[in-house]
C-alpha cells in the first residue's frame, strides 16, 4: 500500500505546475518535479543523487536555517547559458503522519523580471537622486490613508535636517516663515487635498538652523478610481536666483530711474533700428508713450529725409562698430517742428560680443543754437557799432576840427584887421560858421540819440496813414516840383515800426527823390511793399538822375556824403534813417542807374515785434 502511495505522490509531485522538491534532512532531494529538476538543469534520472546542499551553495547558511524547522525563502541566480536568471526558494517544514520534521518542502519560483524591473527601478531612483543632488530640487511624497509624509534626501537638505529626520505634516508647515508664507502653504495644501489643485509657488522659510531662505513648493495631487490618493512634489531652493533677480530689478530700478531722469534723450534701436527701449525725455520729446514707441523706426517718426539720414548713420555704427560721438543733427518731426540735436550713437553687443543693435544717446542743442545765434548777431551788431563808432569819431573830429580851424582863422583875421569895414564881414563869417556849428552839432546829436536811445519800442503802424500823413506835410513841396506818387500798397498793410523813424524814412526817401529829379522829367515816385517771412519790404522808386554804384555804392549812406552838385545837399538825411532802420534790427538798399533813376529798399524787421 505504501508503495502505490509513493508512485502516486511521485507522478502527482511530477505534474505540479509549480517547481517542488521534497528534501530529507541531510539535503538530498528524495522527489522533485520536473520543473523544479529544469531550474537547476538536473536530469530526472540523477534525482536521487543530488543533494541541495550543492545546487544552494550556500550550504553552511542553508543548514542552519533547516535545523530551525521555519519556514523561510530567499533569492538565489542561476547562471544558465551565459545568462543569470533569478529565482526565489520557499522552505517549508515537510512532517510525517506522527508530524515528525523529516525533511523540507521547497517551492521554486522564477522571479528574473521581477529582479530586473526591481534592478531598473533603483537604477533609475539612483539616477533621480543624482539629479535631485545636481539640480538641488529635492521631492515629497503624502499618502492620504496613512497620513505618512516622505522627504528625499534633498528635501531634507534643504531644511538643514539630519537624513534620519522623519517629518510629519504639522512639522513640514512649522517650517514656512510665520505669516504669508505659512498661511499660504496652508491654504494651498488644503486646497490640493480636498478639490485637487495643484500648485506651484515660491515662498520662504525658516531652516532648521535659523536660516532664512526662498523655495519653491510644488505639488500635485495623484488619482485611483477617481479619488485623491496622494500628493506628489517638488521642493527646490530658489534663494540664490530670488536674491539675484531681485538685485536685478533694484539694479533696473535704478538704471531706470538714472536714465528717466538724465536732461538727455536716451533710446535703444535693434538691427533694423526699431526702438526697444526709451527713456522718459524720447518720450515727452516724440509726445507719446513707452508704448507707443516701442517698435516704432524713424521712418514712423520723423520727415523721411531725417528718417533716411538717422538710418544710414545707425548703418555706419553697426558695420564699422565704431561709435559716433557729438555730431550735430536736425530733426524734423511729422509736426514740422525742428529741433537741433548733439547725438551720440555707440554700438551695442550681445552677451557672446556681437553686435544686436545701438544705444542712441541725444542732447537737445536748439536753445544753445539760438543763443549762438543771438550771440553771432550780437557780435556782428557789436562790430557794425564799433566801426560805426570809429567813423562817427573820424567824422566828429574832422567836422569839428573844420570849423575850429575855421575859427581860429578868422578870429586871427579879425584881430589883424584894421578896416571896419572888413571887420564887419568877418564878424558876419563868424557868425555864419557858429551857426554852420551849431548846425553839425545838432546833426551829430541826433545821430547820438538814434543809436543809444533803447527806450523806444516798435508798434503796429498802417503803412499808408504813414504815408498820407508825410505827404500832407510836404504838399506845397510836392506841389511845387509837379510831384506824381505812385502808391501800390495795399490799404491793411501793417509795418512794426518806432512812430517817428517810420515819418523819418518816408520824409528823407521822398524828399530825395524830388531833391535829384531830372530836369529832363517830371518827378515820378512809387511806392510798394510785400511781406516776406517775418520782414516787410517797403521799396521806394524814382525816375531822377540816379548813382553811380561802381563809383559811390560803399559811400551812399555815409555821413556828409553827396553824390550831385545842388547847394542844398548836406549828406546827412540816408545816414540818419540807415541808423534808424539798424536801430530796429532791420536794413536798406540801393538799386540805381545813372539818369534812370533809384529803388531804396527797406527791410524793416518784424520778427521780435
Amino acid at each position: 500500500m505504501k508503495a502505490v502511495e509513493r508512485i502516486a505522490q511521485h507522478y502527482l509531485l511530477k505534474q505540479l505546475p509549480k517547481a517542488t522538491a521534497l528534501v530529507a534532512l541531510d539535503g538530498t532531494v528524495v522527489d522533485a518535479s520536473d520543473s523544479w529538476l529544469d531550474v537547476f538543469g538536473v536530469n530526472p534520472k540523477d534525482c536521487s543523487e543530488v543533494n541541495i546542499f550543492h545546487l544552494y551553495g550556500e550550504s553552511g547558511l542553508l543548514k542552519q536555517k533547516l535545523q530551525e524547522s521555519k519556514s523561510f525563502s530567499f533569492r538565489h541566480g542561476i547562471e544558465n547559458k551565459m545568462e543569470e536568471n533569478w529565482f526565489e526558494s520557499t522552505f517549508a517544514p515537510w512532517f510525517d503522519e506522527k508530524e515528525n520534521v523529516i525533511g523540507s518542502i521547497i517551492q521554486t519560483d522564477d522571479i528574473s523580471r521581477e529582479v530586473e524591473k526591481e534592478m531598473e527601478l533603483e537604477k533609475t531612483n539612483n539616477i533621480l537622486k543624482i539629479k535631485s543632488e545636481v539640480s538641488q530640487v529635492g521631492c515629497w511624497e503624502y499618502t492620504l490613508a496613512t497620513e505618512e509624509l516622505f522627504w528625499c534626501d534633498e528635501t531634507k537638505k534643504i531644511h538643514n535636517v539630519p537624513l534620519s529626520y522623519k517629518p510629519n505634516v504639522a512639522d513640514a508647515i512649522a517650517f514656512y516663515k510665520q505669516g504669508y508664507s505659512r498661511n499660504k502653504i496652508s491654504m494651498l495644501f488644503h486646497s490640493a487635498i480636498n478639490e485637487g489643485t495643484p500648485f506651484n509657488k515660491k515662498l520662504t522659510i525658516i531652516t532648521q538652523n535659523g536660516e532664512e531662505k526662498w523655495v519653491s513648493a510644488a505639488g500635485k495631487p495623484i488619482r485611483e478610481n477617481g479619488k485623491i490618493v496622494k500628493l506628489l512634489g517638488t521642493f527646490q531652493d530658489i534663494n540664490e536666483q530670488v536674491t539675484s533677480e531681485t538685485r536685478i530689478k533694484h539694479h533696473q530700478k535704478l538704471l531706470t530711474a538714472l536714465i528717466d531722469n538724465l536732461p538727455l534723450n536716451v533710446f535703444v534701436k535693434d538691427l533694423d533700428s526699431r526702438k526697444i527701449l526709451v527713456n522718459k525725455a524720447e518720450c515727452e520729446y516724440l509726445g507719446k508713450s513707452t508704448k507707443e514707441l516701442i517698435g516704432k523706426t524713424d521712418f514712423d517718426l520723423y520727415e523721411k529725409e531725417v528718417a533716411k539720414i538717422s538710418r544710414e548713420e545707425d548703418l555706419e555704427v553697426i558695420r564699422t562698430l565704431k561709435p559716433m560721438l557729438g555730431k550735430e543733427t536736425i530733426s524734423i518731426k511729422k509736426d514740422g517742428k525742428i529741433t537741433n540735436f548733439l547725438t551720440s550713437k555707440i554700438p551695442l553687443f550681445d552677451l557672446e560680443g556681437k553686435i544686436s543693435g545701438l544705444i542712441g544717446i541725444g542732447l537737445d542743442i536748439t536753445a544753445m543754437k539760438k543763443k549762438e545765434d543771438q550771440l553771432r548777431n550780437l557780435i556782428n551788431i557789436t562790430s557794425v557799432q564799433n566801426k560805426k563808432l570809429i567813423n562817427f569819431a573820424h567824422i566828429v573830429s574832422h567836422n569839428l576840427r573844420s570849423h575850429s580851424a575855421n575859427f581860429s582863422m578868422l578870429l586871427k583875421f579879425l584881430s589883424e584887421e584894421q578896416n571896419e569895414a572888413e571887420k564887419t564881414h568877418i564878424m558876419n563869417m563868424l557868425n555864419q560858421a557858429s551857426d554852420s556849428l551849431l548846425e553839425t552839432l545838432e546833426n551829430l546829436n541826433q545821430v547820438v540819440d538814434i543809436n543809444t536811445n533803447v527806450t523806444l519800442s516798435k508798434q503796429p503802424l498802417n503803412l499808408n496813414e504813414s504815408i498820407d500823413k508825410v505827404r500832407k506835410n510836404l504838399s506845397a513841396f510836392l506841389e511845387k516840383n509837379k510831384v506824381k506818387i505812385i502808391n501800390n500798397i495795399p490799404q491793411d498793410m501793417i509795418v512794426w515800426s518806432v512812430p517817428a523813424y517810420l515819418d523819418s524814412i518816408i520824409l528823407n526817401l521822398v524828399t530825395n527823390a524830388v531833391k535829384y529829379s531830372s530836369p529832363e522829367r517830371s518827378p515820378i515816385i512809387t511806392m510798394d511793399a510785400k511781406k516776406r517771412d517775418k520782414t516787410l519790404i517797403f521799396s521806394v522808386s524814382d525816375n531822377g538822375l540816379g548813382i553811380d554804384l561802381e563809383r559811390y555804392g560803399d559811400k551812399i549812406f555815409g555821413m556828409y556824403k553827396t553824390f550831385h552838385n545842388r547847394k542844398d545837399a548836406k549828406g546827412i538825411g540816408l545816414y540818419i534813417i540807415k541808423n534808424q532802420i539798424e536801430a530796429m534790427g532791420g536794413s536798406i538798399t540801393v538799386n540805381s542807374e545813372v539818369d534812370k533813376g533809384a529803388t531804396f529798399n527797406v527791410y524793416f524787421n518784424e520778427e521780435s515785434k
